[in-house]
């Protein structure tokens, strides 16, 4: 699902038009990245949390030379899906050679 038909389908769940639920996505995705950016962390329960995190420095290799080369340390956001909500994303695996969703149904 892409931020269009996130938005479609919160305006048909909530009965608001297309331009009021993408402004609230807007709003709701500005606020968590505002907060995450400052380092603070946005819980929603029953969903998951947003944090940052640091992510040290390291030694990595340019895969087209092999050659060694230092990765600086950084901060990047991360999610934590909640406990409950961890279920209901599991994607189940398929049997080898059959791609068909609807046959496993």
């Amino acid at each position: 699902m892409n931020k269009t038909e996130l938005i479609e389908a919160t305006a048909a769940e909530a009965d608001i038009s297309k331009a009021a639920a993408g402004r609230a996505l807007d709003a709701i995705l500005g606020a968590i990245v505002k907060a995450v950016a400052k380092g603070d962390s946005v819980t929603l329960i029953g969903f998951g949390a947003f944090k940052s995190s640091k992510r040290a420095a390291r030694t990595g290799r340019n895969p087209q030379t092999g050659k060694e080369l230092k990765i600086a340390a950084t901060t990047v956001p991360r999610f934590t899906a909640a406990l409950v909500s961890r279920p209901q994303l599991r994607v189940r695996k398929l049997p080898r050679g059959n791609n068909d969703l609807k046959s496993q149904a």
